[in-house]
């Protein structure tokens, strides 16, 4: 039998009487004490409210902290207390906005309450030095793609065979997307449904650990509508891990080009995912330099002068 405790804004939290999602107890005592210890940081100034006499403790007051964070001071009270309750991802979210948590801080928080950790944000986790790193990897096609496979970073190699992400729009940026639904990626992509539906099996995995973000959900909907393909494969619950792997493209310029894929993460950047393409053979490598030349001149995929941005979805 389980309980639930209304938010002061109409959200509900549920609260099982039985074993809940946390780990253990020891797990929701280091989760109630990071609350409180970030809690007791902060001025009540710098959260917009009046200091007022006789503050007994230092910080906000756990009643501040449930109202600004849309929840009710009972359910945060007994998330300090560490009692067995669910914690989530949205209530989290509001937390580390209330409590002004750093990047690395918003992942310990969800660490803590077992929950997949938050997709980061190109800009504050560490997006430059990424750029950096994958420009430095040039003629090599490289990309910096995030845990829902938004494209975040990549150099002009990679411009050069799928086509400038510079010229698209923001939305359109996400690499699972461009596959199911550019009709040109599946003229660029060589046997096509046999890599479409590994790329598939690994989002799923992916997916099935982000369960509840809204990211993963609008994807997911939006391919299912768009792509039969999509939603045939999906309904099979495959996954598959990534794994070094080779991909053959029929490039519109420059003919079949093979490479080698390899897979990184940065351990200061958890979420996001460094691939880099390897040349799997001479003919390959030889064409390395023209391919960042198309890159130059925005051909990339698109086969016709003047045509729209490369792999547009239409």
């Amino acid at each position: 039998m389980s309980r639930r405790e209304a938010g002061t804004d109409g959200r509900r939290e549920a609260v099982p009487s039985g074993a809940g999602t946390a780990s253990g107890p020891e797990r929701r005592r280091v989760l109630a004490a990071f609350l409180r210890s970030r809690r007791e940081r902060i001025a009540p100034g710098d959260a917009g409210l009046p200091a007022g006499p006789r503050r007994r403790t230092p910080g906000l007051r756990r009643e501040e902290v449930a109202t600004l964070s849309g929840v009710s001071v009972t359910w945060y009270t007994w998330l300090e207390q560490a009692r067995d309750i669910t914690v989530s991802r949205q209530v989290l979210h509001s937390l580390a906005r209330v409590l002004y948590l750093s990047p690395a801080e918003t992942r310990h928080l969800f660490a803590l309450a077992g929950q997949p950790l938050p997709a980061p944000d190109a800009v504050r986790a560490g997006g430059r030095p990424l750029q950096r790193l994958v420009d430095a990897l040039d003629p090599h096609p490289a990309y910096v793609v995030a845990a829902n496979w938004d494209l975040l970073a990549w150099n002009r190699a990679e411009a050069g065979l799928i086509g400038d992400p510079a010229h698209w729009d923001d939305p359109e940026r996400n690499l699972l997307r461009l596959v199911f639904t550019d009709p040109r990626i599946r003229t660029l992509l060589a046997d096509w449904p046999d890599q479409a539906r590994t790329l598939l099996e690994q989002y799923r995995a992916s997916a099935d650990r982000h369960t509840g973000d809204p990211a993963f959900t609008r994807l997911t909907a939006e391919l299912r509508e768009r792509s039969e393909e999509f939603r045939t494969w999906w309904d099979t619950h495959d996954i598959a891990e990534f794994r070094p792997t080779r991909r053959v493209f029929d490039h519109p310029h420059l003919g079949r080009l093979t490479f080698d894929y390899v897979k990184l993460t940065p351990v200061d950047t958890p979420g996001v995912t460094l691939v880099s393409c390897l040349p799997s053979d001479d003919g390959t490598a030889g064409k390395l330099g023209a391919l960042s030349e198309c890159a130059a001149g925005d051909r990339g995929v698109t086969s016709e002068p003047g045509a729209e941005g490369a792999l547009n979805p239409e």
